[in-house]
Parts: structure tokens; C-alpha cells; sequence
């Protein structure tokens, strides 16, 4: 594995040592359940309390208005169902507004949502670049709108959203504002006030934690319908017995992403351009897709017209270079990318994304390697490819 570059993080990252080392007491000698009375369940307890208490301090939150949960999808999940019900259920209305480039965690439960449970779904549409227009959101909300969500970095295309701006517009109005933030949870700051969100999801396993774990922050006051229930766990927004380990290899992971972020982001980000910079350089009929400045600092996408992604990612993986053609999560997928799509990518153009992100692991060599590869290789495919003449 010392010969692997890996350029996948927005994908998932490798869990830092330090997260690690505070999670494996708690497989083996402090095992206990939290809602245990004995010794070893008021240990676990314990390290609940300071976990969630970390944790809300990197948030500016309050211990109490975070819920612990399975994964960065989960809290999305919880988020959608969870005000939506609860908020028509006291007769605040029956709509609901996310972006068309909204991971599919956000998306599928919208649709849901909307098929299966009769509410009416807004679908903001994007700009070249991927951003929502505030001006937009102010249009489409109504009197009966229960929530919004709007990503703060798009996974695929590692654009930011101007999430101040968006949320003031909600604020402004009193409708709940989500985010899912999981792509953005090591790069961004994660203030919750500054970000002006009242709800917000993260997952570990993009900021150096296990999988398996993430969290919901739920903004003192906004009504919140459970989704998994038979225990009193979380506040009763959540039932399960919770999962000490994971957790508390989250706070660990999360403080240390946050405390390092704005050293490691300066880096990424000149690390960043310059892999951009040589792509475009030195791969003709390629562009970027995203915002350029408006955008994740460890986030490359591209398009590569005349080939299909599929070649690229196989030939480079034979070089020994891990990369992606956009969300894991939908990765074997037939038709194109729908943030693409919703920006307004050609058809035949998506064929040929390319996604490159960097992390700790990554230095200048790496960089230099992708560009002695990635040229060569995609002018053997274009001699292939049935695109190529198109």
C-alpha cells in the first residue's frame, strides 16, 4: 500500500491515529452501557457526556442540541422526515424546498417526502458553478414552507454555497434551515451561529473518523420528530443504545480537523491549484466544473471530453492513483451526474468527469505523479473512444 496515492477523500479518508487510539478502549476494558447503572456503564456514560461536550464546543452549540447518529446520510435522513412531520403535524404547512444538487441522502428523502407522504417539493435550481442564488430561495419560499436545505460544499464538484446568505434569507422569513455539511466538515468552519443553520449533519468518516457515526445538530426549540424509536436515547430523538466508540473517536477526530484546519486548508489549497492548474494545462479539451475560488480547498473536478470516466479511473488505478467520477454513493450508476446535469454540463461532456481530492497524506509528489499519468493516459483512451470524432 506505500505505493498508493490516494486522491479520493471526498469519498472517505483513513481514520487518523489519534481517533483510533481513543476508540479501542471502549471495544475491550470500559465495554459498558451508558444507560447502565453499574460502574462500567457510568464510565461509558462519562465518556458520552465529554464526547458530546467536545463536540459542542467545535460547534458553538450547546451539548444538548446534538443527536448522535449511524452515519452523515442518517442525520440527513432524521433532519428532512424529522421537521417536516413534525412541523406540518402542528399545522405550520406542507412544503419543501432543497437544492437540485443535493447529495442523494437529501434528495431521495425529499422525494419521499413528496410520493409517499404528500408534500410539495421546491427544487432551487443552481448556477454554472453549482451555487444557489439567495435571491432565489427568497422566491421560493411561501407561507407554507416547512424547511429548507441547502448543502454547505457539494461533494462532487466542491463547490461552496453561500450559506450566511441563504440562511439569513430563512432567518429572515422563520422557516428551519438545514444543511448537510458532511463534505465540508473538515475544511469549513463549523460555528453553527456564524453559519446561521438550525440544523446541521456531519459524518466521521470525511474528517478522519471511523464510519459508521455521525451527528445532527438540532437547534434548541426547532420540533423534531424521531425516527427511529423504542428507547430514550438522544434526547428521545433517537433510540439505540449508543455506539461509545465511534463517538468518541468523532469528537477526537473533529477537534483535531477543526483546530488544524485553516494550516492544512492554506496547504491543500495551493496544493489544490496546482493540480488544477497542470491538469488543465497539459489535457486539451478538459475543463473545470465547479466554482473556481468558491470552492473546497482539497477539491479538484473535472471534464474530459472524448472519454468516458470509466477508463480513466481503471488505468489510473493500475498506475497505483485512487480517484472518482463523483459521489461514492452513486458510483456504478447509468445516467449522469445530477449535480452536472443541474448545472448545465452537456450529456456527453459527464461522461468524462473526473474527481480528484486531496488530504493529510498528499504532497507535492503526488501531484507530479498524476500529471506524468493522467495525460498519457487519456490520449490513449481518446484513440479509443467512440467520442473522440464527436
Amino acid at each position: 500500500m506505500t505505493s498508493i496515492i490516494y486522491l479520493d477523500h471526498a469519498a472517505t479518508t483513513p481514520v487518523r491515529p489519534e481517533a483510533l487510539a481513543a476508540m479501542l478502549p471502549y471495544f475491550s476494558q470500559q465495554y459498558g452501557n451508558p444507560s447502565s447503572l453499574h460502574r462500567l456503564g457510568r464510565e461509558t456514560a462519562r465518556a458520552l457526556r465529554t464526547a458530546r461536550g467536545q463536540t459542542a464546543d467545535v460547534l458553538g452549540c450547546t451539548p444538548g442540541e446534538l443527536v448522535f447518529t449511524s452515519s452523515g446520510t442518517e442525520a440527513d435522513n432524521l433532519a428532512l422526515r424529522g421537521v417536516a412531520l413534525a412541523r406540518r403535524q402542528r399545522g405550520a404547512g406542507n412544503h419543501l424546498i432543497v437544492s437540485a444538487v443535493e447529495h442523494k441522502g437529501i434528495l431521495d428523502t425529499a422525494c419521499h417526502l413528496r410520493d409517499d407522504f404528500g408534500f410539495e417539493l421546491t427544487l432551487l435550481p443552481v448556477d454554472a458553478t453549482g451555487q444557489v442564488d439567495p435571491a432565489h430561495l427568497a422566491a421560493a419560499i411561501r407561507p407554507d414552507t416547512v424547511l429548507v436545505s441547502i448543502m454547505a460544499a457539494n461533494n462532487e464538484v466542491g463547490t461552496v454555497q453561500p450559506l450566511a446568505a441563504l440562511s439569513a434569507v430563512c432567518r429572515a422569513r422563520g422557516v428551519p434551515f438545514h444543511s448537510d455539511a458532511v463534505q465540508a466538515s473538515g475544511a469549513l468552519s463549523l460555528r453553527v451561529d456564524e453559519l446561521g443553520v438550525d440544523l446541521l449533519s456531519l459524518g466521521a468518516h470525511k474528517f478522519y473518523g471511523p464510519k459508521g457515526v455521525g451527528l445532527l445538530y438540532v437547534r434548541r426549540g426547532v420540533p423534531l420528530q424521531p425516527q427511529i424509536t423504542g428507547g430514550s436515547q438522544e434526547g428521545k430523538r433517537r433510540a439505540s443504545t449508543e455506539n461509545v466508540p465511534f463517538i468518541v473517536a468523532l469528537a477526537t477526530a473533529l477537534t483535531l480537523a477543526q483546530g488544524e484546519r485553516l494550516a492544512e486548508s492554506a496547504r491543500l489549497t495551493a496544493l489544490r491549484d496546482r493540480l488544477i492548474e497542470g491538469v488543465l494545462a497539459a489535457i486539451p479539451d478538459s475543463y473545470l466544473t465547479g466554482h473556481r475560488t468558491e470552492r473546497l480547498a482539497n477539491h479538484a473536478s473535472f471534464v474530459v471530453r472524448g472519454v468516458e470516466a470509466e477508463g480513466m479511473l481503471i488505468g489510473l488505478d493500475m498506475a497505483g492513483i485512487c480517484a472518482s467520477s463523483g459521489s461514492a454513493c452513486t458510483s456504478g450508476a447509468q445516467e449522469p451526474s445530477h449535480v452536472l446535469m443541474a448545472m448545465g454540463v452537456p450529456r456527453i461532456d459527464a461522461a468524462g468527469h473526473l474527481r480528484l481530492s486531496l488530504g493529510h497524506s498528499n504532497r507535492d509528489a503526488d501531484v507530479d505523479r498524476l500529471l506524468e499519468v493522467l495525460p498519457p493516459l487519456v490520449a490513449r483512451l481518446r484513440e479509443l473512444s467512440p467520442f473522440s470524432n464527436e
